[in-house]
């Protein structure tokens, strides 16, 4: 396995920046923001890309020797609006990521929150047949995070139709791939080992998060969290400061063959704001999981 983060958490600073500060830490890849613009999370601009961004991405990777194990486009493939313009820039990441040798896409399956969940079902079929058939004929696989994003739904339901297990089965059906996120099932009340044992070999890409929990929250608000703006019962923290049992997860997926990326989402609200403590939290997230995931 190799060690990598994700890119969004720096969108004010220029990927060959990055890529080189990540040398120098000692990670081996990086999973790359490809939204489109005015978002500052285009470090890979999929939305012009041409020779020249191929070339300018291309010996970014080259000269460094880091690996280059996802495209990152995470949004509603499902919105009952934007869905076309989603799926669009999700054809381009997928352009992109054939031209550079990159094996995977991340995005979301999402969700039209004016519909119930098995009609949305139904839609998404019919939405990412022709969305992985295109993936597939350029040699590329899209993965999907399984994050509920709540904020899309207005009452705070999931709005990302790929959080749970009995919804990645449903997934794979599809032909879609899981980018596998501990953190999520931890706040779901689901022990992410167990959930991701029997799945091992549809794991395509591995994002690392932890969960801190709030007791004194949840015990206020309870599991479905509060009704106002404000912050509930947990908050994502680097891998190390949450309550994420990182041997375990790491132990499993090795177990069960993975031998991928394991590529760290900074959202630690504590380590987030200036991107110098961005970094400190980026490497306390490699201190962390270095020698568990290079065994």
């Amino acid at each position: 396995m190799q060690l990598g983060f994700l890119t969004a958490c720096l969108p004010d600073d220029d990927l060959a920046e990055i890529a080189r500060w990540a040398v120098e830490q000692g990670f081996d890849a990086l999973e790359v923001a490809g939204w489109p613009s005015p978002d500052p999370r285009n470090h890979i601009r999929v939305d012009r890309f041409d020779e020249a961004e191929r070339d300018r991405v291309g010996r970014i990777f080259a000269e460094t020797g880091l690996t280059l194990s996802s495209i990152a486009y995470y949004e509603n493939n499902l919105h009952p609006h934007q869905g076309d313009q989603v799926n669009a820039h999700l054809r381009r990441c997928v352009d992109a990521a054939a031209a550079l040798g990159c094996p995977t896409v991340g995005t979301f399956v999402g969700r039209d929150p004016g519909l119930p969940v098995r009609d949305n079902l139904e839609r998404a079929a019919g939405v990412f047949k022709p969305l992985v058939a295109y993936a597939e004929d350029h040699g590329i696989e899209l993965v999907i995070e399984n994050c509920p994003m709540k904020s899309w739904h207005p009452d705070g339901y999931p709005g990302n139709l790929a959080y749970s297990p009995e919804l990645w089965e449903w997934m794979f059906t599809l032909g879609l791939k899981l980018n596998y996120d501990p953190s999520h099932l931890v706040a779901l009340g689901i022990d992410p080992v167990s959930a991701a044992m029997p799945y091992i070999s549809e794991i395509s890409h591995v994002q690392a998060k932890d969960t801190e929990i709030l007791p004194e929250k949840i015990n206020r608000f309870g599991f479905y969290g509060p009704i106002s703006g404000e912050k509930g019962w947990y908050r994502f923290r680097v891998p190390g400061l949450g309550q994420i049992a990182w041997q375990q997860v790491i132990g499993a997926l090795r177990d069960g063959g993975y031998d991928g990326v394991v590529s760290v989402e900074h959202e630690d609200p504590v380590w987030s704001g200036e991107p110098e403590k961005v970094r400190t939290g980026l490497g306390i997230a490699y201190r962390t999981l270095r020698h568990l995931v290079r065994g």
